[in-house]
């Protein structure tokens, strides 16, 4: 059987044209012999051809290069990724915390503005609107305010001829609304009504009346009067004048004829004492 051998430089295999490579001790006649081709031009040859085509081509070095900057990009977003890993818990908050604020903005939004309490001194001369005012009023009073004792009991029958007694019971009527009637009525405000506004008004108007009665308003009555007039208005200006330029001076001496409207108001007879 003939032998295939193969060249120990340039890899070729065949049956001839081979030789011993020299120098090469073999310990015994039965081991393998290593030869190379005796062409040695040949072998050569052969040997510059596979050097070559082991050489890596360009294109090689180009995917060895990329592969290299790949290998950064992916290191670079690691170090920028790595510190979101709470951020999917940070984002869930943050959605709650803004869900929480919608809530809020529409319950204001829902909630009915503030109405302010009637007024009886600042009613416009509209007769319908006090009238229907007055109407309320007497409606209310008799169903509510009446049934406590201290009330009945504190409110004169010249009741309406008092315009600061009106307006008392008006916002009284007003605050009862919003603590028992409001959409947003609590407990807090009913609380408030009767620990603080009910008895308020009620004190208020014992103290604002005293003792009157009807006959006091008929002509020439106690409380027979026309509009109140605010004591000594002329000293308006100047007491304005020394208030925003001179406060730090004493204040400005009442007139000859702011002495005679405060003593013909109180009946003191008039000019300086």
């Amino acid at each position: 059987m003939t032998e295939i051998m193969t060249c120990v430089l340039c890899g070729r295999r065949g049956v001839r044209d081979f030789e011993p490579v020299p120098g090469v001790y073999y310990e015994s006649a039965d081991a393998p012999r290593e030869v190379q081709c005796a062409n040695r031009d040949a072998c050569e040859r052969r040997q510059r051809e596979t050097a070559e085509e082991a050489k890596p081509t360009e294109q090689e070095f180009a995917t060895a290069a990329s592969v290299a900057g790949l290998a950064r990009e992916v290191e670079a977003l690691r170090r920028i990724v790595q510190p979101m890993h709470g951020l999917a818990a940070q984002v869930e908050d943050l959605a709650r915390v803004v869900g929480e604020l919608a809530e809020q903005v529409q319950a204001k939004i829902r909630r009915p503005k503030p109405t302010p309490a009637p007024s009886w001194l600042d009613m416009p001369q509209d007769f319908a609107a006090a009238n229907g005012l007055l109407r309320d009023l007497s409606e209310w009073m008799g169903e509510v305010y009446l049934r406590y004792a201290d009330a009945a009991k504190g409110l004169p029958d010249c009741w309406l001829w008092h315009p600061d007694v009106v307006e008392e019971l008006l916002w009284l009527m007003a605050s009862w609304c919003l603590a028992y009637r409001a959409e947003d009525a609590t407990v807090n405000r009913a609380g408030d009504w009767h620990d603080r506004y009910r008895p308020g008004v009620v004190r208020r108007i014992k103290q604002i009346v005293g003792t009157c009665s009807l006959e006091n308003h008929l002509p020439r009555g106690a409380q027979q009067q026309s509009q109140p007039v605010v004591p000594v208005a002329e000293a308006m200006e100047p007491i304005a004048a020394w208030w925003a330029m001179r406060r730090g001076e004493p204040a400005p001496e009442p007139s000859e004829r702011n002495l005679e409207q405060a003593s013909t108001r109180h009946g003191w007879g008039g000019g300086r004492r």
